[in-house]
């Protein structure tokens, strides 16, 4: 009896080679997924810094001036920083040892300028050497 044969097929020259040499074939997911990922990432970490740094105010202190027969400073600074958004800064007093001797916190309302500029009093408790601006956020 004879028995049918099966053609064998004998590699090509490409595959003897690829196996000689320990070349395989490149599956391109992997990549594409890898690369998708690191898109992905750049984009939320540009979105994040981008949305983060709208919403900061630059705060200067422009000067200050000590009121002696009152006990109280004025503070004179300005913000620049989104328009149309209210303000709210922190403002306080120090003695020549740099303690607080007096704090204020102060709202404003919207305006459409960037650059604003406040002029502020701030009461001591005790008798002041300077007026600063802690801080100022957007509420």
């Amino acid at each position: 009896m004879s028995s049918p044969t099966t053609p064998m097929t004998s590699p090509t020259a490409q595959q003897r080679l690829d196996d000689r040499y320990g070349r395989t074939r490149r599956r391109r997911l992997p990549w594409v997924v890898f690369i998708a990922v690191v898109v992905g990432l750049v984009g939320w970490y540009g979105w994040s810094t981008i949305t983060t740094s709208m919403d900061t105010l630059d705060t200067d202190a422009t000067g200050y001036e000590v009121i002696e027969g009152q006990r109280s400073v004025v503070v004179n600074f300005q913000t620049t920083g989104r328009a149309d958004v209210p303000i709210a800064c922190a403002l306080e007093a120090q003695d020549v040892e740099h303690g607080v001797v007096g704090w204020r916190i102060v709202q404003y309302e919207p305006a459409p300028a960037t650059t604003r500029s406040f002029s502020e009093t701030i009461p001591t408790t005790a008798e002041a050497t300077t007026g600063l601006v802690t801080s100022c956020w957007i509420p």
